[in-house]
């Protein structure tokens, strides 16, 4: 008896779960359409050889994060309990992390729940399961419920002709597009706004800004405020904003150490300024200057440059008196 099961028959599995899921359901995001409830699904074994990438999932090159296949391998055999959900055309559903952990093990095949799912309903599950929480942000969720976007319009179109309004038109109203925002909204979990603004990046947005928001660097906000500059202004923007995170981490570390670690007494401003100012100019040149946002005026020094100044008063000329 096959029990590996193949892409035309399924094998029940006795004393499998049907609940396929690497977490337990985010509140405030909509349950996909198809609700467990009411599509129970089939207990199936599957070859890992059989199973597939959803297109989106591959399209916005979303990778399981490195901490959850950690987390999930240090749990052993426990990982491959719970079964993946996958559609009846074998493309993974839910159980990223642990079809990609089985492969890395080595596995054949895994223990599956294989649903009758529309495209739609495929979509709305992976962004009810692919919460921010495992690695998917505001920014990538967005972009998989745009997916949505062409069924959505052709059920607006088909309401609107439905209603005697714009027969034979292939246009939606105003008030169809907002509402059609409002659920690529509500599918992602995020706001009308955002979807708006993410739409705005996507057409002018240089595509390293871009990379940042995949990479959880900007907020979508911030990044949309930067597009009303030229594309060589956004990158020179990033490029600061980095720079500026890169410091400012720098001075929380050093902070933070000073207090755990008692270091010098700073010198006062008077006495930094005349100390810096006996410095050679082959000195100067090993010393970088950096500008921050922060509140308060304040110089920040780092102790490797404090130990470099000599003491002022070395620098002082010595009155010498001459004997008779």
């Amino acid at each position: 008896m096959n029990v590996l099961g193949s892409g035309n028959a399924a094998t029940k599995v006795p004393g499998v779960s049907t609940r396929a899921s690497d977490r337990p359901s985010s509140p405030g995001v909509p349950e996909p359409e198809s609700s467990y409830r009411d599509n129970p699904g089939q207990p199936i074994i599957c070859r890992l050889s059989e199973l597939r990438h959803h297109a989106s999932y591959v399209r916005l090159r979303f990778t399981v994060p490195v901490s959850k296949l950690s987390a999930l391998a240090e749990q052993g055999e426990q990982a491959f309990r719970e079964p993946l959900a996958i559609t009846r055309e074998r493309i993974v559903i839910d159980g990223y992390a642990r079809w990609e952990l089985a492969r890395l093990k080595g596995r054949l095949a895994l223990p599956c729940i294989e649903y009758e799912l529309t495209e739609e309903q495929a979509i709305r599950w992976l962004l009810q399961k692919h919460c921010r929480s495992n690695g998917m942000n505001d920014f990538f969720r967005i972009l998989l419920a745009r997916d949505l976007e062409p069924c959505l319009k052709a059920k607006s179109l088909s309401n609107q002709r439905f209603g005697g309004r714009m027969k034979g038109s292939s246009n939606l109203s105003e008030d169809a597009t907002v509402d059609v925002r409002k659920e690529i909204a509500a599918a992602a979990g995020v706001s009308v706004g955002n979807v708006s603004k993410v739409k705005q990046l996507l057409a002018i947005g240089h595509p390293e800004l871009l990379e940042a928001l995949r990479g959880s660097e900007v907020s979508i906000h911030r990044a949309w405020r930067w597009i009303k500059e030229s594309p060589n202004q956004q990158i020179e923007v990033l490029r600061t904003y980095r720079t500026e995170r890169g410091v400012n981490k720098s001075i929380r570390d050093l902070i933070s150490r000073h207090k755990q670690k008692p270091t010098r007494t700073a010198p006062d401003l008077g006495s930094l300024a005349r100390r810096l100012s006996e410095l050679e100019p082959y000195e100067c040149n090993s010393v970088r200057v950096s500008v921050i946002r922060a509140s308060g005026k304040m110089i920040f020094v780092t102790e490797e440059l404090i130990q470099s100044l000599r003491p002022y008063q070395e620098s002082m000329p010595k009155c010498t008196t001459d004997n008779p």
